[in-house]
């Protein structure tokens, strides 16, 4: 019996280690902890660009890793480029910003 038991708990404790190992993140996945971040931080670039009135937001996507908040997509005029990624830095949480905005 007891080595039934040993063996029993060796495999929770694989099995736990497994687990807590697939929450991890590496360099191309992100954490939970991260993902819930990242998703704040772009609602927050998607407000921020929302409230600002020179820039069409329909056209403009924003996806963040890590920190790293990217924009894609197309803006009216050339200096709407730089606004975006201006209001973009603005936001708190953000390491840095990514612009492929393009002009329509």
């Amino acid at each position: 019996m007891k080595i039934a038991h040993k063996i029993a708990t060796a495999l929770f404790t694989v099995s736990l280690l497994g687990a807590m190992t697939g929450c991890a993140s590496t360099s191309t996945k992100e954490g939970t902890g991260e993902y819930v971040d990242d998703s704040v931080i772009t609602t927050k670039v998607k407000a921020s660009i929302f409230n600002e009135p020179t820039l069409k937001t329909t056209e403009i996507n924003v996806e963040t890793f890590k920190g790293t908040v990217q924009l894609s997509g197309f803006v009216a005029q050339p200096e709407d480029i730089a606004k975006a990624g201006q209001v973009a830095r603005g936001v708190k949480g953000v390491t840095a910003v990514k612009n492929d905005l393009h002009v329509k």
